[in-house]
């Protein structure tokens, strides 16, 4: 699934930070090939932070540029079908006169939302769990010699970081439609 160039959100945060170091330091001594360097060092380190973080969102799905494909946990797709079906009852109730209507889509709404944010909980703690045994097993293996489960290791931290990038997208879209919503005159 992946390879050993894996780009990671530490190792740009690192080479951005050596390279606003170095690009500091060749401003100081005045020596513009250090300031070039540490420019180039900060911008692939900007490409490797995106490149880290590119993900697709499909329903139900996450693709990354790893390769990684997961599937997203099953609370997270019958929450937006109970948010959905409640909405539809609630308008309906509107529509109709039905303060009962109205109160029981008002309500599965409501369980819905509880059920997908446990769900996007459940898929970011396994992909952050995912990539924490990845990069330790990953480590050990690679220091024991053993190539074969070294790449088994970097396939699990991939998928779990696949996973949890995700949850991170759906989280951070509610989130910004919430803000939205916020921001909109009564």
């Amino acid at each position: 699934m992946s390879t050993n160039d894996n780009t990671s959100t530490l190792k740009s945060t690192i080479d951005a930070v050596t390279g606003a170091a170095q690009n500091a330091l060749g401003s100081i001594t005045g020596n513009t090939a250090d300031q070039t360097k540490g420019e180039a060092k900060q911008n692939k380190a900007q490409v490797e932070h995106d490149a880290s973080h590119a993900t697709a969102k499909l329903p139900g799905f996450t693709a990354s540029s790893s390769g990684a494909v997961t599937k997203d946990d099953p609370d997270r797709a019958a929450g937006q079908y109970n948010q959905t079906v409640g909405s539809a009852k609630e308008a309906l109730g509107g529509l109709v006169g039905s303060e009962s209507l109205q109160a029981a889509g008002r309500n599965q709404n409501r369980q819905g939302q509880d059920q997908e944010a446990k769900g996007q909980v459940n898929d970011y703690v396994s992909g952050i769990g995912d990539r924490v045994t990845g990069t330790m097993g990953a480590a050990v293996s690679g220091l024991t010699g053993n190539a074969k489960a070294q790449q088994d290791y970097q396939d699990q931290h991939d998928t779990g970081k696949t996973q949890q990038r995700g949850a991170e997208h759906d989280i951070k879209k509610k989130a910004d439609a919430e803000y939205d919503a916020s921001q909109r005159p009564v």
